[in-house]
């Protein structure tokens, strides 16, 4: 998934979140009693790749070889 892609992704699930916390704060009973824990989980998921892609400095390409081993 590209970044904007896992952004829009990210901002639908948390919409998605607050609405069934708002239902089940409401004394509604959701249709899917596990699907509060299952969107927090996709959240948590796409946040992790997004901070190791940040750490990583979003490499792309191929790793470039350190200066030791391109003078051998």
């Amino acid at each position: 998934m590209d970044p904007e892609t896992r952004a829009k992704r990210l901002v639908e699930l948390r919409d998605e979140l607050m609405h069934e916390r708002g239902v089940a704060a409401m004394g509604g009973a959701p249709p899917s009693p596990g699907k509060i824990r299952a969107l927090r989980k996709n959240i948590a998921r796409i946040l992790t790749i997004m901070g190791e892609e940040e750490r990583l400095g979003r490499r792309s390409g191929p790793v470039p070889k350190p200066a030791d081993e391109e003078s051998s």
